[in-house]
């Protein structure tokens, strides 16, 4: 049940509303632009090819034939040469299709006169921020929605030179995951390029950036765990901790200097722009959630009732009262237009909420199946409304803050037709299965599958391979043959 708060805010609309956790369930378990080239003067008497071969100075000058001149010149019908131009009219060929500002583009040239100078400005690229970068790696690394969240989690994290600024422990209290979960996922962030990046601390940095390198021997290690004693120069200890000559010393404190030290700094030292919640989410005295508003972000647009009235008594004529009864409806329609929008916004993050109340309660584990057209249907609303509402959104609840559109997951249908299956519950239940698995009792992928589908879950083979695969989890072959040897 949703009760909106009467808090009154510009546009005059309610910013919070309220879910009890009545029907909520315990979780079980825990194009490129084309670049086309000048055409070619159309080859004729008077054109390039005739003569000494050089191109008629006023070649460009609209001096060009009719379309029933040139009919009878080619003997032919105009349809058969320009099917889509022929008009069969005295309309002359247009110079504008060679020659003029559409050609160049409209964005290349500073003005529609003809002017040769180009605008640099506009061939130049965005410049690529490394949280944009490495978010794009994840997004082909990860497929996950779980791990991916943790994934652009870390990443809010991490600063401009590239090091994470943040405890594992307290994100996965965070986020209600495991600990563990969190290190696979900083694990692969710390593939990425540039190399040593994500790293906690200099000496992980040196380390990821080595082991790329296929130079982490147990000599190079012990000098990156004693990196102090190479800042202060106490080569001796090295030597000693290192069990190595002088020779040898030298050349790995030169690969040492060879690496980058901060590789974030790459991508430039721009100001990093906080992200700033559209809604706020607390949870509410009676068990449920709190929606709100974030009037920060919400334009202030008031209409003065008071000043139009003094202007429109000293209107004289028809036309100034026109005029000023036109800025009046356009103001007001601009007012009810952001109320409207503050309410679809409300609207669409409180079902949201209503969606997502156990990932809120309990953890990023047990994230429900939830698309654009289950919040459409719910609400009223046209699917791509729900779209242009959850992009570039950002909710702020208990567990940190998320796009709206993080709580987007997939989903696998139920093989008794009744509610359908969350991936990650899925994934976790395959984990549960095969760590209970007995020695000589090894679950094969088409085993789990039949007792999925006994539990009600309609799920492929090739499913189970996948998220198998995707935890880390050997083949029902190599995980038998491991634990006979164990």
């Amino acid at each position: 049940m949703w009760r909106p708060n009467s808090n009154a805010i510009p546009c005059s609309i309610a910013t919070k509303a309220r879910t009890r956790r009545a029907d909520r369930e315990t979780p079980e378990g825990g194009g490129a632009a084309e670049t086309g080239t000048a055409p070619e003067a159309p080859a004729g008497p008077d054109g390039p090819g005739a003569g000494d071969g050089e191109p008629s100075a006023d070649w460009a000058e609209p001096s060009f034939e009719t379309a029933t001149a040139m009919s009878e010149r080619l003997d032919t019908d105009m349809t058969n040469v320009f099917p889509d131009d022929a008009t069969g009219g005295e309309r002359p060929l247009d110079p504008g299709l060679m020659v003029g500002d559409s050609w160049a583009g409209s964005g290349a040239r500073s003005g529609p006169g003809g002017d040769d100078e180009y605008n640099l400005e506009a061939f130049v690229a965005a410049e690529t921020s490394l949280a944009d970068h490495l978010a794009e790696q994840l997004a082909l690394a990860i497929t996950d929605p779980v791990r991916r969240l943790i994934g652009h989690y870390l990443i809010d994290a991490v600063d401009e030179a590239g090091y994470l600024r943040t405890d594992l422990d307290s994100v996965a209290e965070k986020l209600g995951c495991p600990v563990a979960l969190v290190e696979e996922v900083l694990a692969v962030l710390q593939s990425f390029d540039p190399s040593g990046v994500c790293a906690r601390d200099l000496r992980e940095c040196l380390a990821i950036q080595l082991r790329e390198r296929d130079r982490y021997d147990p000599a190079m290690r012990k000098l990156i765990e004693n990196i102090e004693l190479l800042a202060r120069r106490d080569f001796a200890q090295l030597r000693k901790l290192c069990a190595v000559d002088d020779e040898d010393l030298v050349e790995m404190i030169g690969e040492i200097k060879a690496l980058d030290p901060k590789p974030g700094n790459r991508f430039g030292s721009a100001p990093v722009q906080p992200v700033v919640p559209d809604v706020i989410v607390r949870a509410g005295p009676d068990g449920g959630w709190l929606i709100e508003l974030n009037t920060e972000t919400l334009p202030r647009v008031l209409v003065n009732q008071t000043y139009y009235a003094t202007v429109a008594k000293g209107a004289k004529g028809e036309k100034d009262k026109q005029y000023l009864s036109d800025c009046l409806q356009s103001a007001n329609w601009l007012v009810k237009s952001l109320d409207q929008r503050a309410k679809t916004i409300i609207k669409v993050a409180s079902e949201i909420v209503r969606q997502q109340d156990a990932f809120l309660a309990y953890g990023v584990q047990h994230l429900r199946p939830l698309n654009l057209r289950m919040i459409a249907d719910a609400i009223g609303m046209h699917e791509s409304t729900v779209s242009r509402v959850t992009s570039n959104k950002y909710m702020a609840t208990s567990r940190g803050i998320f796009e709206f559109k993080y709580f987007f997951t997939s989903s696998i249908a139920s093989s008794e037709g009744g509610e359908a299956h969350s991936s990650e519950s899925v994934r976790h239940r395959i984990k549960d299965m095969i760590d209970a698995e007995a020695p000589n009792d090894i679950l094969s992928d088409d085993t789990i599958v039949k007792l999925l589908r006994e539990a009600g879950v309609d799920i492929a083979r090739r499913t189970v391979a996948k998220y198998r695969e995707a935890m880390n989890i050997p083949s029902s072959v190599q995980r038998r043959r491991e634990k006979s040897l164990g």
